[in-house]
């Protein structure tokens, strides 16, 4: 069965690809999914990610609503899908350190249910949700493994909701401390 979209999808390289600025504006979901170039970081991708995540949220924060935050959430979540997954196949690797898109999509999340919160509570909802997404314990470790390659099969579009589900299954846990931590 050939695909549908080739112009978007274009055959994958023979061996697995490190991304450099070249391979992350040859496409725009090598952009988005390397989050606008947070992915590149040498040391703690994901960490980066997180980073620019919550600087963008409080750049966008006072020119939001929630509507909008669950549209932009929502809609990213799609698009994220798409581009997690053209470029985990670009880059021949099921689930790439360098795509942070679940991190920044994950993070908006918890910042925008956290909200309002002073610096110190946001700064602990990243600790919360960088050590869920990084250490994987429970639910998270089960959503991680849930859509893994099986060797000899092609990345797919069970690939790419992996590499996001993961990362919104770390920010249900980290909200769930938040809310353990204040009803306490």
């Amino acid at each position: 069965m050939s695909d549908p979209t080739p112009s978007l999808n274009p055959p994958l390289p023979i061996a697995a690809r490190k991304p450099t600025w070249r391979f992350l504006l040859a496409h725009p979901a090598h952009a988005i999914a390397l989050g606008f170039g947070s992915g590149l970081s040498p040391v703690a991708p994901g960490t980066v990610g997180t980073l620019w995540a919550w600087v963008a949220f409080l750049v966008l924060q006072p020119h939001m609503t929630d509507l909008r935050w669950a549209l932009l959430i929502g809609v990213g979540s799609l698009v994220g899908w798409w581009a997690c997954t053209v470029t985990a196949r670009h880059l021949a690797v099921a689930d790439p350190g360098a795509i942070v898109w679940d991190e920044v999509l994950a993070f908006w999340l918890v910042l925008w249910l956290v909200m309002p919160a002073g610096l110190w509570a946001q700064a602990v909802a990243f600790l919360l949700f960088r050590a869920f997404d990084a250490a994987k314990p429970g639910p998270v470790a089960w959503a991680d493994k849930l859509f893994k390659l099986k060797r000899g099969m092609p990345i797919g579009w069970a690939q790419g909701f992996g590499i996001l589900l993961d990362d919104f299954v770390a920010a249900l846990c980290a909200l769930f401390v938040i809310a353990l931590w204040r009803f306490v």
